[in-house]
């Protein structure tokens, strides 16, 4: 009779160590890592330039850069070069949750922030703005926050996603996380043409892209 309280204490033990075992597994499953075109790692305490993955067709183009709309100075939106040889404006991401080994992954939830002077006084956080709705389209501008996840900020988060198996190209998407009871109308971000400017917009089309360090 004495064998049952002698198993007991093993027992708890085993399932213990099993729950540990369980939990750094968990924490040890991460999203793949965002590569650039050298090959390495995208980091969060880098600069870099997103520029077109096929440079032919619609997407032919130059990088990621601001204008202003019409004949103002300000304020600026989110624009695609149309000169090939240039490479736009230098980023930065800021997931919602900063990773401990600076690491941008594919599928979480980040900010992007063009390096660039606030001349506008409006920040340089990429927001989709939904009061914009020109042509019946939802554009990137700016005038986002970094951080605070949550319903009040919800235009500006941002995922990365990988495309096709081969080359280190993806696409940017529209499809926050950072609220569980908001509805959110998932979409890539796409090249739009609007008076003579490439602007960036949700669209059921993506904008392939790559990354280079700036």
């Amino acid at each position: 009779m004495k064998a049952p309280l002698v198993l007991f204490p093993l027992v708890l033990i085993s399932i213990y160590t099993n729950s540990l075992f369980c939990q750094a597994a968990a924490e040890s499953v991460q999203p793949a890592a965002v590569f650039g075109v050298d090959g390495k790692e995208v980091r969060t305490d880098l600069f870099y330039y997103i520029r077109p993955a096929n440079n032919r067709g619609k997407d032919r183009g130059g990088g990621l850069g601001l204008r202003s709309i019409g004949n103002d100075s300000c304020p600026l939106v989110v624009i695609q070069e149309t000169n090939e040889l240039r490479d736009g404006l230098p980023l930065t991401f800021s997931p919602a949750v900063a990773p401990k080994d600076n690491v941008v992954r594919v599928s979480t939830d980040l900010n992007i922030q063009v390096a660039f002077p606030d001349t506008c006084n409006q920040p340089t956080v990429w927001r989709v703005d939904v009061s914009d709705k020109s042509e019946g389209r939802k554009f990137v501008n700016l005038g986002g926050v970094i951080g605070n996840p949550g319903p009040e900020t919800l235009g500006n988060w941002f995922k990365i996603e990988k495309v096709g198996d081969h080359g280190n190209k993806y696409k940017l998407v529209y499809c926050p996380t950072v609220c569980s009871y908001c509805k959110v109308n998932c979409k890539n971000l796409g090249i739009v043409y609007q008076n003579g400017l490439r602007r960036l917009a949700l669209s059921h089309r993506p904008f392939k892209v790559i990354f280079t360090r700036a």
